[in-house]
């Protein structure tokens, strides 16, 4: 890393940002943009990548290496990008719709394999940039351009379905909530593996309102908790609520009730191995529970990309070197006359 010091603008290309006035998008490319700045990464050592979506023109805005590429695809790139050259910092750029739909098998085999990738999911619960189909996220009932009497499907939830694929890094953050949007993308980029990103993310267009429940400053202190690590789990407008484990799952308590302290709250760990406790943290939903932003997971295991490197290396030492005809001839060969 470089001993200069970068700002946001820094990261910022000339080109005109053609996004729908209002959209989150706006929000959340301000946040990344700081949060470059924050790392202090060289802006030709970072690649950014994206498929197919409102979302994914972001690398046209951004002043870095970056690939638009082709629908549900973006994993797969990112991936031959971070193998081929492992000193870049790369960031992959989805919505839910093509992350999850034509790109899910994409996105739970780069987790999987835990390359060393920051993919943010920007998540709207609709497809915007082909007018408003329901997407892999969209809440069952919802009624959309493609599902006129409502959908009768159930959504993914991104956070169960990464943590089913060994996803050792997931945070949450709001598109319009810069502090912490800067936060959990820092976070995320100096995990070494994959990481991934939830953005919850409005669309004015095809489905206002849908993150109500946190949209501003002061819906997040009625309805979310930000997780910190090591801290006590409390929330609320005036920190009056704690969550505490019942049974095997969570229940909401209110501090000074029946005698409870920040002592009897659970505190956050999230290096913990096992991810169970993360599954109930990230599946939290309201009116009942709050929504859980910051990092949820951040778990360290070895890289794809890294282990790559490694057995390169490993059978390097172990074969002596050979000549090209050498390597054709190795083996079963046979002459056709």
């Amino acid at each position: 890393m470089s001993e200069m010091k970068y700002s946001p603008k820094d990261y910022k290309s000339e080109q005109l940002v053609r996004w729908c006035p209002g959209c989150g998008d706006h929000a959340f490319l301000s946040s990344l943009h700081k949060a470059m700045a924050e790392l202090n990464v060289e802006p030709h050592n970072i690649a950014v990548i994206s498929g197919i979506g409102c979302s994914s023109r972001l690398p046209y805005y951004m002043n870095t290496y970056g690939f638009h590429t082709i629908h549900g695809r973006a994993a797969a790139i990112a991936t031959g990008v971070k193998v081929a050259n492992p000193e870049l910092s790369v960031w992959q750029i989805s919505g839910d719709g093509d992350g999850l739909a034509i790109g899910g098998n994409q996105f739970i085999h780069i987790l999987r394999r835990n390359v060393d990738v920051n993919i943010v999911l920007l998540n709207n619960q609709i497809y915007g940039l082909t007018k408003g189909q329901y997407s892999p996220t969209s809440p069952r009932g919802m009624v959309t351009k493609s599902s006129p009497y409502g959908t009768v499907e159930d959504p993914f939830r991104p956070a169960e379905l990464a943590f089913g694929a060994r996803g050792r890094f997931f945070a949450r953050c709001v598109d319009v909530d810069g502090p912490n949007s800067v936060e959990v993308l820092v976070a995320a980029a100096k995990h070494k593996g994959a990481s991934v990103t939830e953005v919850l993310q409005n669309c004015v267009i095809f489905n206002e309102g849908s993150q109500s429940m946190v949209a501003t400053k002061a819906d997040r202190a009625k309805n979310a908790i930000y997780l910190k690590q090591s801290e006590p789990m409390i929330f609320g407008e005036n920190n009056e609520f704690g969550l505490m484990q019942q049974g095997f799952g969570l229940k909401v308590v209110k501090l000074g009730e029946n005698g409870i302290t920040e002592k009897d709250l659970l505190v956050h760990d999230a290096h913990c191995e096992d991810n169970t406790l993360h599954m109930k943290l990230a599946l939290m939903s309201g009116p009942d529970f709050p929504i859980a932003l910051g990092v949820i997971r951040d778990v360290e295991a070895p890289s794809y990309n890294e282990c790559i490197y490694q057995q390169i290396e490993e059978v390097k030492a172990k074969k002596t070197n050979r000549t090209l005809n050498e390597l054709l001839m190795m083996g079963e060969v046979w002459e056709v006359k």
